[in-house]
């Protein structure tokens, strides 16, 4: 973090500023162990009270892997499910010409899911490279 103004983060290069899993461990440690208060570990280390409390419960849940940054949002596509990409590839194979913003008519009608129109895009060509070429 840019705003870490610990002094052992400032001297001693075994300590990195821009490691977070490190930062955030040690900002933990200087509350629960030195007895800093939460508000001096996390101003010394560049993060809000808030955030102090989510690296805390993130440590307490999964430990020092807890504090590994995650990507946010949506891990695959919830919309279109398996059984609404089968339905959209039977679809094809009775008319290959159908485009995407027909194909989401079509998901809505049978399936009551709004998708976009490149959603239906990327997830055909996931599961393009998922099949093996016939040889």
């Amino acid at each position: 973090s840019q705003a870490v103004t610990d002094p052992l983060f400032l001297q001693h290069p075994f300590f990195d500023p821009h490691d977070l899993v490190q930062v955030k461990y040690e900002m933990l440690r200087r509350a629960q162990h030195e007895g800093h208060s939460v508000t001096q570990a996390a101003a010394a280390f560049g993060f809000s009270r808030p955030s102090f409390y989510q690296a805390l419960a993130a440590f307490e849940h999964g430990g020092l892997g807890g504090l590994i940054a995650h990507k946010r949002g949506p891990k695959a596509a919830h919309k279109l499910t398996a059984e609404v990409v089968q339905f959209v590839r039977q679809r094809q194979l009775v008319d290959p010409e159908l485009r995407a913003a027909t194909l989401v008519r079509l998901i809505a009608r049978h399936f009551g899911v709004i998708v976009h129109p490149r959603s239906i895009e990327r997830a055909l060509a996931r599961s393009q490279k998922k099949r093996p070429v016939a040889a």
